[in-house]
C-alpha cells in the first residue's frame, strides 16, 4: 500500500511540469480569448463578436475555408490510399526508407516550403517555363484557389498518410489471403477488408488534416497573394491590422466551436470504427 502511494505521488510530481505548461500556454490564453470574445470595445458584455461569424464577409470566408479544408481532406485521402497500398505491397514501409522520404520535407521550414511552391506556380515560374519549353500553353495558377489547394495538400498529406499507413500495416495478411482464396479481386479486397479495417486511421487523419487546413492563413497569404480570404486570414487581420482584438477573439471562438463539434463527431465515429473492427 505504501509503495503504491509512493508510486502515485511520484507520477503526480512528474506530471507537474506538463500541468504547468498546459495551464500557462493553453488554459490561461484560452480563457483570455473567451473573455475578449465576450467583451465589446466599450468593455461591456456582448455576444456580438461571436455571432459576427454570420456577417456576409465573415461567412464567405468561413465557407471558402470549409471548401478548402474539405477539398484538401478528400484529395489527401485519394492520394494516401494508393501510396499506402503500394508501400504495403512492396514492403517499403518496414524498410523505413519510403517513410523517411515522405517525412523528410516536414523537417524543412514551413515558410520555405510554401515559398518554393510560389516560385513553381508563379506566372514566370518553373511550371510555366517547362510548359513553354514543351510548346504547351501556360497556366495561370498563381494567386488562385487552385494554388492554395496545392499548398495545403502538399503540406498536410503526410498527416493523412501516416495514420492510414499505421492502420493498414496492422491488418493481418491472412485476412487478405483468405479473401483472395474466396475469389475476391483486388478492388473487392480493398472495399471489404482493407478499407473497413483502416477506418480508425482514416478518421485520425481527417482530424489531423481538416482542422489545420481550415484554420490556416499563411498558405493563402503566400500562394493566394492576399486576394482570397480564409477565415484564418480574417482573424489574423482583425488582430494585426484592424486592431479589433475583441472581434478577432469572437471569430476565433466561433471557429473553435465549429472545430470542436467536428472533432467530437469524428472521435465518436473513430470509437465506433474501432469497436466494429474488433468485432
Amino acid at each position: 500500500m505504501i509503495n503504491r502511494l509512493k508510486s502515485v505521488n511520484k507520477r503526480i510530481w512528474l506530471s507537474g511540469p506538463y500541468a504547468v505548461w498546459v495551464l500557462g500556454f493553453t488554459v490561461i490564453p484560452l480563457c483570455m480569448i473567451i473573455k475578449a470574445a465576450l467583451t465589446g470595445r466599450e468593455g461591456g458584455f456582448t455576444f456580438g463578436n461571436i455571432v459576427a461569424i454570420f456577417d456576409p464577409i465573415h461567412l464567405k470566408a468561413m465557407l471558402f475555408s470549409l471548401e478548402i479544408a474539405a477539398g484538401c481532406t478528400l484529395l489527401c485521402i485519394l492520394l494516401s490510399y494508393p501510396l499506402v497500398l503500394a508501400m504495403r505491397q512492396l514492403n517499403m514501409g518496414k524498410k523505413g526508407f519510403m517513410m523517411f522520404v515522405l517525412i523528410l520535407p516536414m523537417w524543412m521550414n514551413f515558410i520555405l516550403r510554401i515559398l518554393a511552391w510560389q516560385m513553381i506556380l508563379s506566372n514566370n515560374g518553373i511550371l510555366n517555363f517547362l510548359l513553354r519549353s514543351a510548346g504547351l500553353h501556360e497556366l495561370s495558377v498563381a494567386n488562385t484557389g487552385t494554388a492554395i489547394m496545392i499548398g495545403v495538400v502538399y503540406d498536410y498529406l503526410p498527416y493523412m498518410m501516416l495514420p492510414i499507413f499505421n492502420a493498414v500495416a496492422e491488418i493481418n495478411e491472412d485476412l487478405i489471403e483468405a479473401a483472395r482464396d474466396l475469389g475476391a479481386n483486388g478492388f473487392t479486397v480493398f472495399c471489404k477488408v482493407i478499407f473497413p479495417l483502416s477506418i480508425p486511421g482514416l478518421l485520425s487523419g481527417i482530424v489531423m488534416v481538416f482542422v489545420p487546413s481550415m484554420t490556416s492563413f499563411v498558405i493563402s497569404d503566400i500562394l493566394g497573394g492576399g486576394k482570397l480570404q480564409l477565415i484564418g486570414n480574417v482573424i489574423e487581420q482583425e488582430f494585426t491590422k484592424s486592431m479589433n482584438q475583441n472581434l478577432g477573439s469572437g471569430l476565433s471562438v466561433s471557429l473553435m466551436i465549429f472545430v470542436l463539434i467536428s472533432m467530437a463527431f469524428t472521435m465518436k465515429n473513430d470509437r465506433e470504427g474501432k469497436r466494429s473492427a474488433i468485432w
